[in-house]
């Protein structure tokens, strides 16, 4: 029996994937959209990566068995810590008081 060819047959390195090594910022970044797309993501797992090229992130993962869920897109902007105020034309509000006032001249106009 020839054992020298069993033992080349078991010899063979097998191919590994790389999935998520945090680097050292400790942030994964990706160039765009494609880069997303092409990140290996463990079985059952959830990766947040940072696009490098615009102000987006992708969440990439995967189900149990490994198959990759569709990938998930996001737009941030920075929180500049100023409070933008929001201005609400009330030109075409009425009052709570201008309100009541119609209902009873509607209310009396239907008594009548």
């Amino acid at each position: 029996m020839n054992y020298g060819y069993y033992q080349n047959q078991m010899q063979q390195p097998v191919p590994q994937l790389q999935f998520t090594q945090p680097q050292e910022s400790g942030i994964l970044w990706v160039q765009g959209e494609a880069g997303a797309k092409s990140w290996a993501v463990a079985p059952g797992k959830n990766v947040l990566l940072m696009d490098s090229e615009s102000n987006k992130f992708y969440i990439k993962s995967s189900d149990p068995s490994g198959m990759p869920m569709p990938l998930r897109v996001f737009d941030y902007t920075e929180q500049t810590g100023k409070s933008e105020e929001v201005k609400i034309d009330t030109s075409e509000f009425v009052t709570k008081k201008e309100l009541e006032e119609k209902l009873k001249e509607l209310f009396s106009k239907e008594e009548k």
